[in-house]
């Protein structure tokens, strides 16, 4: 083995280093910055999906209210027709009973 010496000054190999650590820092920081724009778009993209889906539950509450009145009023018809099929069958059945017991008269 032989031995040889180095000439690097140790200037010359801390500005080297310092140039590789900026280097890296430098690249870091871009990283960071492309980091945070990702993530200021996704939250401008998140607010705008929030304000859609606001519109499209308050159209659809909307909607649906409508609907709601709708079969309200169909059910309320439904219940007098109901009702008044009803009397009509009752009001047949007791006079079919009276005219079976005889309480009115054959002409």
């Amino acid at each position: 083995m032989s031995n040889e010496t180095v000439t690097y000054s140790l200037e010359a190999v801390l500005t080297r280093i310092e140039g590789k650590i900026d280097n890296l820092q430098r690249d870091v920081n871009q990283k960071f910055d492309k980091i945070d724009e990702r993530l200021t778009k996704l939250e401008i993209g998140q607010a705008e999906l929030k304000g859609e889906l606001k519109g499209d539950i308050k159209a659809l509450d909307e909607r649906l209210t409508t609907e709601i009145k709708g079969l309200t009023a169909r059910v309320a018809y439904q219940e007098f027709t109901n009702r008044g099929i009803l009397i009509a069958l009752v009001v047949a059945i007791l006079g079919g009973a009276a005219k079976l017991f005889g309480f009115f008269p054959n002409p």
